[in-house]
């Protein structure tokens, strides 16, 4: 929380009191990118359940970032809501690429055969994942989105609300059906 309110100071030292091309974009960048890379990794991750594909994702929100950072206006929405926003269109992109494209998946393969843990935690930790992503399969997409801003962005219901554009209390129900559809699938956490 203290990383975003000094983003948002930066911000606004940077852009609104300077004029934007005086403004040090790479500094900027830089700031934006430490403070939301894993956020934004975690949400594409919940979205895609491959690590690979999600990576490659969050890489291109934070090109399309930079690339609109000059458009930004913090007058029509929060900074963390307006990334969100590219973050949720690059994923739904992503799908909608996928769909004209099917392919094998080789990130999979990529990942299994990886050597940078032993091959039993490996092999735990894809059973563990395996099973989360089998379970996050079960939702719809809809569902699956609001869980992955919830618990991948760790945004706020309000947050989430204000990005959807549904009402908090419509997030808070769906997140609550989510989570029970979850439960009974996996169980409890402990027996991930």
């Amino acid at each position: 929380m203290q990383e975003r309110a000094l983003l948002q100071s930066f911000w606004h030292k940077s852009i609104k009191e300077e004029r934007p091309a005086e403004a040090n974009t790479d500094r900027l960048f830089t700031t934006i990118f430490e403070t939301y890379y894993s956020r934004i990794f975690n949400y594409t991750a919940y979205r895609v359940s491959c690590r690979y594909t999600a990576e490659d994702l969050t890489s291109q929100v934070f090109e399309k970032m930079l690339s609109k950072l000059h458009s930004y206006s913090p007058e029509k929405a929060p900074f963390e809501v307006w990334l969100f926003a590219i973050a949720r269109n690059v994923v739904n992109d992503y799908y909608r690429s996928r769909r004209r494209y099917l392919f094998f998946p080789l990130e999979a393969v990529r990942e299994l055969v990886s050597g940078r843990q032993a091959p039993e935690e490996h092999l735990l930790e894809g059973e563990r994942s395996g099973r989360l992503n089998l379970a996050l399969d079960i939702l719809t997409a809809k569902e699956r989105n609001i869980v992955a801003l919830k618990f991948g962005a760790d945004l706020k219901n309000k947050e989430i609300a204000r990005l959807t554009g549904m009402s908090e209390s419509n997030v808070g129900v769906i997140l609550y059906r989510s989570m029970k559809k979850l439960k009974s699938e996996i169980g409890s956490v402990d027996q991930l």
